[in-house]
């Protein structure tokens, strides 16, 4: 089984930063592509961030320029540094992994999911 854990979820006022990370274990696991969605309250769960092992990355307009995601392919963690937060980031952060290349920011393009990690945004 694949397993993806997020961490580094918390409160922060508006302007600040804060950095998730996702440890990927698992003996199946291939994650070629991983990202990170959200979902807030009453919403869609919304793409984020994702990239690939081919060096593909994609952001959502919304995060562009205040978001950057990374991967440590050594260790098999993803992260996401997000700066000049804004209360509409509010939401719960997962973390997805997929054995493809090329995915996109949709959920049906990502095969396994961690739990998710609160990120509170308070203006």
């Amino acid at each position: 089984q694949v397993q993806l854990v997020e961490s580094g979820g918390g409160s922060v006022q508006t302007g600040g930063s804060l950095g998730l990370s996702c440890a990927a274990s698992g003996q199946s696991y291939t994650g070629s592509s991983m990202g990170w969605f959200r979902q807030a309250p009453g919403r869609e769960r919304e793409g984020v961030a994702c990239s690939d092992v081919a060096g593909n990355i994609r952001y959502a307009s919304d995060v562009k320029g205040r978001f950057t995601i990374s991967k440590d392919y050594a260790q098999n963690i993803l992260y996401l540094q997000m700066n000049s937060l804004k209360p509409e980031d509010t939401a719960m952060y997962y973390c997805a992994a997929d054995p493809k290349t090329m995915r996109r920011l949709r959920e049906d393009d990502f095969r396994y999911w961690g739990q998710g990690t609160q990120v509170t945004v308070s203006s």
